[in-house]
């Protein structure tokens, strides 16, 4: 990177780099195998026009909450369902609306409490559950949730979400907005 300013990095920097390169990629093969129908499905690519938390979509939530399960699971050496971990991770927050806006059906006030619900009858709606994805899409917002997880899968996502949600809150997990094309245009 001559001329540049930047530093450059060192061999053991660049292969670290690619190692973690070689991870994601690995988890994103495995996504894509358990979960192709649900990642092509036209509602699944609505959840782009969402803000989650902070500035990051529900899309990209998901996918976060997917790959950090995943990479919980390989590094707890947790034995689990793995297509149900990345299907229940992908689908937790499928409720398809924007949360940060009211509107006359709905204030979301109490969005935390119910929109787990929510998220299992789009989902049912849409796909073919297990009864573990059924488990993880209804109760990751323990203990906001009276009843707790009832499987590993089911705990994996809700530890997976929270971290998530914290890094995205405090900001340390930045994503692309919404898309707001449509906004402008209206």
């Amino acid at each position: 990177m001559a001329g540049t300013g930047l530093p450059r990095r060192t061999e053991g920097q660049a292969r670290r780099w690619r190692k973690k390169l070689e991870r994601y990629r690995e988890i994103h093969r495995q996504i894509e195998k358990d979960a192709l129908d649900i990642l092509q499905s036209k509602n699944f690519h609505l959840m782009k026009e969402y803000i989650q938390h902070g500035n990051v979509t529900v899309n990209a939530h998901v996918m976060s909450v997917a790959r950090y399960s995943l990479a919980i699971s390989q590094r707890l050496h947790i034995p689990c369902n793995r297509r149900a971990l990345v299907r229940g991770a992908l689908l937790h927050d499928y409720f398809l609306y924007d949360w940060h806006i009211p509107d006359e059906v709905n204030p979301h006030r109490l969005h935390g409490f119910y929109h787990p619900g929510v998220a299992l009858r789009n989902a049912i709606r849409d796909y073919e559950l297990t009864e573990l994805e059924k488990d993880i899409i209804k109760k990751h917002m323990w203990p906001l949730t009276v009843v707790p997880p009832g499987c590993r899968e089911a705990w994996i996502v809700t530890m997976a979400d929270k971290w998530c949600s914290l890094l995205e809150t405090i900001h340390m997990h930045r994503g692309h907005g919404a898309l707001l094309v449509k906004l402008r245009n209206n």
